[in-house]
């Protein structure tokens, strides 16, 4: 609501929540925490390790850091999706969470390099993701009480039945995420292809412009964002 003339009080629709018809999302803690939101993924049930981000930009790279991999992101920053999503800045072919949770989503973004929503590349890599979370309070509360495994489900509607799932869910120690993702195969660059910086502890030697490094990690940078999904 906004505040046109005093006395006056004037209801604007975001158009972004209508092609998500306020679709019911589910967050979990294995510790029984609850929180109640709205998807603006995929629709489905995910589970992983719940950990935060308090970074106040950047959440492309974020999804896409493979560090990330197998786990639950909560954003702190209240406003996320307003930059869209680019062919420019991710750290990987693909996003790696296992699911994405934000305070205040909307799907109106506004970049001269945005390609698409963030809900649409959620929705296109099979991403759970819930909105309209307290995510102070969820911070707050895995910084007391530790790592923390959860599910997001738009499924299951029962609390007690999604934290039992989530307690017999594997934690993450001894998890093998390198294999996860990895490249499959070799990947070899040519005249007119991308760079590709060296491994962490190497050197990369190619043309100018070409070569992205980046604290030792390896990074790949192309003009096409993210390939097709899968199937």
């Amino acid at each position: 609501m906004c505040l046109l003339k005093p006395g006056i009080l004037v209801k604007i629709l975001c158009v972004d929540s209508l092609w998500r018809t306020c679709m019911d999302a589910l967050l979990v803690l294995e510790d029984g925490r609850t929180f109640r939101g709205s998807s603006f993924g995929a629709p489905g049930e995910t589970l992983g390790e719940v950990v935060f981000n308090t970074g106040m930009t950047g959440y492309q790279e974020i999804l896409s850091d493979p560090s990330y991999c197998g786990q639950l992101v909560v954003m702190t920053a209240a406003h996320i999706g307003n930059t869209g999503m680019n062919d420019f800045d991710p750290e990987s072919l693909r996003p790696q969470v296992a699911g994405f949770i934000v305070r205040t989503y909307t799907d109106q973004y506004s970049s001269w390099r945005a390609r698409s929503s963030l809900s649409q590349v959620l929705r296109e890599y099979g991403i759970v993701a819930i909105s309209d979370v307290d995510t102070r309070a969820l911070t707050r509360h895995i910084r007391s009480a530790g790592a923390l495994r959860g599910s997001i489900s738009t499924e299951e509607t029962d609390p007690e039945r999604l934290a039992a799932k989530v307690r017999a869910f594997p934690t993450m120690e001894g998890r093998d995420l390198t294999r996860e993702v990895t490249c499959k195969n070799a990947v070899y660059l040519g005249r007119g292809q991308p760079g590709l910086a060296a491994p962490s502890g190497g050197t990369a030697r190619t043309r100018p412009g070409h070569t992205t490094a980046a604290r030792g990690r390896l990074r790949l940078r192309a003009k096409a964002y993210y390939p097709a999904p899968p199937g």
